[in-house]
């Protein structure tokens, strides 16, 4: 494939599409910051087996389908508090389901770290502002974020971005 550069000389395949993927985009910035795909919590992952993103996002839709249209993306990183990790990824273990099947939601990924397990990694993908803005306000989100988990976090960042 001939490869041409874009307007900063980044390389880049000729006749391939500009726009990246969501998924793609996801899994350089679990790679990068040494993230894996959400994982239910180790005491129960042996039990019940591990559930991947990979899994959702294969079942539910196509990569085109949750970028259509563009969107509005939304990455957090959390830091649970000393001991609470395990408690904070349970509360997101009954969270992710919820948010996943949310209408506006067009894409839901939540990394843990490997080397630092108190450490999460949010990579939400939204119709627009309106759906960020209802996702926030659902009696899940309630529950389990701000009722559940936030009380157990010692650090979290938040950014948004224009899907290209």
């Amino acid at each position: 494939m001939k490869r041409s550069s874009d307007t900063r000389g980044v390389p880049r395949c000729a006749g391939m599409i500009d726009r990246r993927s969501a998924i793609g985009i996801s899994g350089a910035v679990l790679a990068i910051c040494n993230f894996t795909p959400w994982t239910i919590s180790p005491s129960r992952s042996e039990e019940q087996g591990v559930k991947t993103m990979n899994q959702y996002a294969a079942n539910n839709k196509t990569i085109g389908e949750a970028v259509g249209g563009g969107g509005l993306l939304v990455v957090a990183q959390w830091e649970a508090k000393e001991g609470q990790a395990d408690k904070v990824a349970a509360i997101l273990d009954s969270f992710l389901p919820e948010a996943q099947k949310d209408p506006g939601a067009k894409l839901f990924l939540i990394g843990r770290n490997k080397d630092n397990p108190a450490q999460f990694l949010f990579y939400e993908l939204f119709r627009d502002e309106a759906a960020l803005k209802a996702h926030q306000e659902s009696g899940y989100f309630k529950t389990y974020i701000a009722g559940q988990a936030l009380p157990l976090l010692a650090k979290r960042e938040r950014a948004q971005y224009a899907l290209l």
